[in-house]
């Protein structure tokens, strides 16, 4: 694989690394038209074309691990008990049932041993995760998975599902995203084993599903988004959640999500700017604007 072969010429040898990260929105009428045959009709056929250049880039750059940054939607947790931070450290995920049966994809399996590293290194660091070893995965997850790898028989890597509360305020900020992107770096790249990881961050982007602003989409916003994620990710990190609101709707907050997977990469720390492999916007999908962004670390 070109990136990981990349990597592990300047790596420290039998460490793992973050090799690149992956940006997408989880809308689930995406699943749905992937359920249901639908990718090819007039309506869809546009926004999957975009993530086209993403498979193919997927193929020659197909990680060991993803660590799959996106929010349940009250399939695991609901209002008894909402935990802003959930790693998932099981050997299997199955499809959750969103209230029309599971979805038709395959069984997500994780990767326990790095998963336990990654919340002993970051608790270390002073970020409270929950510890979570029964977990259902929904369109969050799985959507983006369809996007970057189709509708495979087996998904053809492991993937470590990292929750974040962006649904019950108060949620955390963009900054404390951020800074913990850095702590899940650190976590990786102290792992004793030669692992190529991506790190995915989903959700977004405009939108708002309910009140008097249903329907809301920004798109000059939401690209202004991507070039600051590119560009200035500690600038944009330190944004209030009023300034998300406001702009890209009540559900415009998943994007602080996309600023974990920023924060893991190797710029951040004083490394080379990443390289812009892929770069995608769709207006509308359902009632909502469809970002993408895939960046390549420079190591």
């Amino acid at each position: 694989m070109e990136q990981a072969d990349a990597a592990s010429q300047n790596a420290t040898p039998g460490q793992a690394r973050v090799t690149a990260s992956v940006y997408s929105s989880h809308v689930p009428a995406i699943g749905a038209a992937v359920d249901h045959g639908k990718t090819g009709d007039d309506y869809w056929a546009p926004m999957f074309k975009g993530f086209e250049p993403s498979k193919d880039w997927m193929k020659k750059n197909t990680p060991d691990v993803i660590f799959l940054v996106y929010n349940d939607h009250a399939t695991n947790f609901d209002l008894s008990v909402i935990p802003t931070f959930a790693i998932g450290t099981a050997a299997e995920f199955e499809p959750a049932d969103e209230g029309y049966g599971p979805r038709p994809v395959p069984k997500v399996k994780g990767h326990p041993r790095l998963a336990s590293h990654i919340a002993q290194s970051v608790i270390q660091q002073d970020f409270d995760l929950t510890i979570v070893n029964d977990l259902k995965v929904d369109h969050g997850l799985t959507v983006p998975l369809n996007l970057m790898f189709g509708s495979p028989a087996e998904w053809p890597c492991l993937v470590i599902p990292f929750h974040v509360n962006v649904v019950q305020y108060p949620v955390p900020s963009g900054a404390r995203c951020f800074a913990l992107g850095q702590a899940i770096r650190k976590a990786i790249e102290s792992y004793d084993e030669p692992l190529n990881v991506q790190i995915w961050g989903t959700g977004g982007m405009s939108h708002q599903l309910q009140g008097p602003r249903a329907g809301l989409i920004n798109a000059e916003w939401d690209n202004a988004f991507l070039d600051r994620l590119i560009a200035d990710p500690k600038g944009l990190s330190t944004m209030p959640h009023i300034d998300y609101v406001r702009e890209a709707g009540s559900e415009g907050i998943e994007l602080v999500m996309w600023l974990i997977a920023r924060g893991a990469m190797a710029d951040v720390a004083g490394g080379n700017a990443p390289t812009v492999a892929h770069r995608f916007f769709h207006v509308p999908a359902s009632n909502t604007a469809v970002g993408h962004l895939i960046l390549e670390n420079n190591l």
